[in-house]
């Protein structure tokens, strides 16, 4: 895969977990505690996608191969991090709405 292929792959499945995180907040205040789940299980699943692309670089680096870093590929790993902190608060913020 090329790296700007790359850097586009971790930024669509970032993008979408950020989206179900979102999605799973909407549906807690709403207090529909079983969609939220739902969407939060979406969300891991984009970032284990997205960390899977972000790990075969880094084994990739470890091995020698070094790795181009351009814009992009910044831009793709900012995604990825906001994305994973998105998720994460928002984890905490469903366990607040259920108080």
């Amino acid at each position: 895969m090329e790296k700007e292929q790359v850097a586009f792959t971790i930024i669509l499945h970032a993008g979408d977990a950020r989206s179900h995180a979102l999605e799973a907040l909407k549906y807690a205040r709403e207090k529909n505690f079983i969609a939220a789940e739902e969407s939060i299980a979406q969300a891991k699943k984009q970032l284990i996608a997205a960390h899977q692309i972000q790990t075969e670089l880094l084994q990739s680096e470890a091995r020698g191969e070094k790795q181009e870093i351009n814009l992009l590929l910044i831009h793709a790993q900012d995604h990825l991090m906001t994305a994973i902190l998105a998720k994460d608060l928002i984890e905490e913020m469903i366990l607040m709405f259920k108080e």
